[in-house]
């Protein structure tokens, strides 16, 4: 009976030990807080980088507005107007048929009046 308890005892020590181990070698998360200023230019960027796609300036060119312009433009957008703006460039599919009709023509519409409003 002695030789089964200490046979257990060491199991259990073995894996104590183990997760010891695995413990001190875990990598540990760091997480801090960000910024208002990091989200907004964040999605500035965002909105940025879907003006510079070719499908967009393309249909920017054809409206009559320079993709810089627009570019441009959204520097001069408050918070709350690259939030809107950024939004609708996250609801685009990813792949495929980049935009729809429908989906150019809000974000050309939204670009043209912040062109003319400006």
């Amino acid at each position: 009976m002695t030789h089964r308890i200490r046979t257990l005892f060491i199991q259990i020590a073995m894996l104590f030990m183990l997760a010891a181990a695995g413990a001190v070698l875990m990598p540990r998360a760091h997480a801090a807080v960000i910024g208002t200023d990091q989200v907004v230019q964040s999605e500035r960027e965002r909105v940025k980088s879907a003006l510079e796609r070719p499908d967009v300036v393309q249909a920017l060119k054809k409206v009559g507005v320079d993709a810089s312009a627009a570019g441009a433009r959204v520097d001069a957008m408050s918070d709350s107007e690259v939030a809107q703006l950024a939004n609708l460039v996250d609801l685009l599919p990813a792949g495929g048929q980049a935009l729809t009709n429908q989906q150019l023509i809000i974000i050309l519409l939204i670009v043209l009046i912040l062109v003319i409003a400006l």
